[in-house]
């Protein structure tokens, strides 16, 4: 898998590149019709650089080390969550009990053609290992509808990755990678239910993040279309290692008080 490096300012992004802005991010024709599949493209960088870990320390009220901190703000504890197809709960990866499942997972063929993490398990595990391992701006989880495990998730803190240099990053975008593993539920529509679902989620137990975003390869209509139902709207394309990807952000709704 491919990598990227950033270096982070004082607020906790990168400047941001230059991209084209377009707003409808049309995709070229879908590569699998009915494949919901988010291909994560290696962008995570999970190890907080010196300098970025020392200027974090000099803000208002935060830690002196990352491990002194959930940078997720305990996403074990979300709990379930509502949705129109059944009752929804991430849970995080537990390497002794998940491996097989998720390794089969990115073994399908379309999973494969987005994910590029087929072959042998140690593949799928040092993959797992890098977040699990990590500084905890990723969290891998799985995906349980009504019990079920059905999905596989990456929550991850957007302006901690090397996503960030290619916008205007704010500190606490949190960044969202998906997979629909069971065939059984691509096709359905499932995907935006969820997604919505999700976003509302961490919009709820992240109240310092104002945004949720997502980087779908551009070709990958259906990730595309279901991101735009759950309310997400294409801000840019931009390049990432080996895909141009649709810049999706999801802003928090503000309600005014009457």
């Amino acid at each position: 898998m491919r990598g990227a490096h950033v270096s982070l300012t004082d607020t906790g992004a990168a400047e941001a590149l230059p991209v084209p802005v377009r707003p409808d991010c049309p995709g070229s024709a879908d590569t699998r019709a009915g494949a919901l599949l988010w291909d994560n493209e290696e962008t995570l960088n999970l190890r907080l650089p010196s300098e970025f870990t020392a200027l974090r320390a000099a803000l208002p009220d935060q830690a002196a080390s990352p491990r002194d901190a959930d940078l997720l703000d305990g996403i074990r504890s979300w709990g379930p969550t509502p949705t129109p197809a059944g009752t929804f709960e991430l849970v995080p990866v537990r390497l002794d009990r998940d491996l097989p499942l998720i390794h089969g997972w990115m073994n399908d063929p379309a999973v494969a053609e987005f994910w590029e993490l087929a072959g042998p398990r140690d593949r799928t595990e040092r993959h797992l290992r890098g977040q699990l391992d990590g500084d905890g701006r990723s969290v891998p989880c799985l995906g349980m509808l009504d019990g079920t495990a059905m999905s596989y998730w990456e929550i991850y803190r957007a302006d901690l990755d090397p996503l960030a240099r290619l916008y205007q990053a704010r500190p606490h975008d949190t960044g969202i990678h998906l997979l629909i593993g069971d065939t059984a539920h691509r096709g359905r529509g499932l995907g935006s239910a969820l997604l919505t679902a999700v976003a509302e989620l961490v919009m709820e137990r992240r109240p310092a993040c104002t945004r949720v975003v997502a980087e779908p390869d551009i070709r990958n209509t259906p990730s595309v279309t279901a991101f735009r139902k759950a309310g997400f709207r294409c801000r840019a394309e931009v390049d990432l290692p080996g895909k141009r990807a649709a810049l999706m952000i999801r802003d928090r709704v503000r309600r005014e008080l009457s």
